[in-house]
């Protein structure tokens, strides 16, 4: 019966760990392009260096597109809480 004292602050610092380490992955966009990899084995690696700069383009500029609207995001957001 003693061991129970033990088993259970264990149990509760290994969730706690796993909640930490779940809020840490989001918060540094672990699971922000999950669809990249599946998609990758439909395309070619063999493409032309002049297609493969526009890609490489295309990808910085989605990129920033997407910064930017987190951005808005994250101001629209501030602009809700600071008009309550």
């Amino acid at each position: 019966m003693s061991i129970i004292y033990v088993l259970i602050p264990i149990a509760i610092i290994i969730v706690a760990l796993a909640i930490v380490i779940f809020f840490w992955a989001v918060k540094s966009n672990q699971f922000e392009d999950l669809d990249r990899q599946g998609y990758s084995i439909l395309f070619d690696d063999d493409l032309p260096p002049e297609e493969k700069k526009l890609a490489e383009q295309r990808k910085a500029l989605q990129r920033q597109e997407e910064k930017q609207n987190m951005g808005s995001e994250n101001q629209e957001t501030v602009n809700k809480e600071s008009k309550r």
